[in-house]
Formats: structure tokens, C-alpha cells, sequence
């Protein structure tokens, strides 16, 4: 490797002496390498943490919805209010589905609930 001129050291601690002042970097601030990057290679980057924060956000909404399952699974419905959240939990899931989409499956979920808010109304006492 050659030498630098009078100090007689590698250009590596050289660039090193440069880079460091008492033991730390001589920039206060990060360098931005996305900004340094191509456009292709930015976008690239950019969907690779889209798409990490989506599956993250994906497995957390998994681990609540499973959470909630267990507990609607945990007691049998005491009044005709908890059997009412556990069906309509229930129909949401069936109309999410592709079956869900048809439209006489849509009105019929449609109807149901209805049915559900107007039958509860009048079990409630004035």
C-alpha cells in the first residue's frame, strides 16, 4: 500500500483522522443514502418498507381479531344483546367474503341486521 507523504501513514487513517475528532464522527447530522440512490433503487426501497409495515400492521389486526374470537368463543351469550354482537361479528366476516358480495347476500345481511336493531329496540324497556 502506499504511504502517505510525511506523516508516513495509510491514506485509510488519514481519511480516519478526517472523518473522527475525539473519538466521534465529525458530522452532527445522518447522511440520507436513499437521496443518494437512483430513483429505481429509492422506489424499490421504499415498497420493501411499505410492504413490511403493511405485513406488520396485518399480523397485529390477525392477533386482535384472534383475540377477539376467543373471547366471543370464551361464555354462551347471557342476553339477546351478546348473541346480537356475536352474529353481527359473524355476518361482517360473511360479508366480507366473496359469497358476501352477491347482491342477494348483501340484502339479506342487510335485512338481518335490521331485523336485529328493530327487534332489540323493542325488547328494551321505555
Amino acid at each position: 500500500m502506499e504511504k502517505s507523504g510525511a506523516t508516513g501513514c495509510h491514506p485509510q487513517h488519514v481519511l480516519a483522522r478526517l472523518f473522527f475528532s475525539a473519538g466521534r464522527p465529525a458530522m452532527d447530522s445522518p447522511i440520507d443514502l436513499d437521496s443518494r440512490r437512483g430513483m429505481a433503487a429509492q422506489k424499490a426501497t421504499r415498497l420493501r418498507r411499505l410492504m413490511a409495515e403493511v405485513e406488520a400492521d396485518r399480523a397485529a389486526l390477525q392477533a386482535r381479531q384472534d383475540e377477539l374470537e376467543r373471547f366471543l368463543l370464551a361464555a354462551p351469550a347471557t342476553e339477546w344483546h351478546d348473541a346480537v354482537a356475536k352474529a353481527r361479528y359473524l355476518l361482517g366476516l360473511f360479508a366480507k367474503s366473496p359469497s358476501g358480495h352477491d347482491p342477494r347476500h348483501t340484502k339479506l345481511i342487510e335485512a338481518v341486521l335490521a331485523d336485529f336493531d328493530r327487534l332489540l329496540d323493542q325488547a328494551e324497556p321505555d
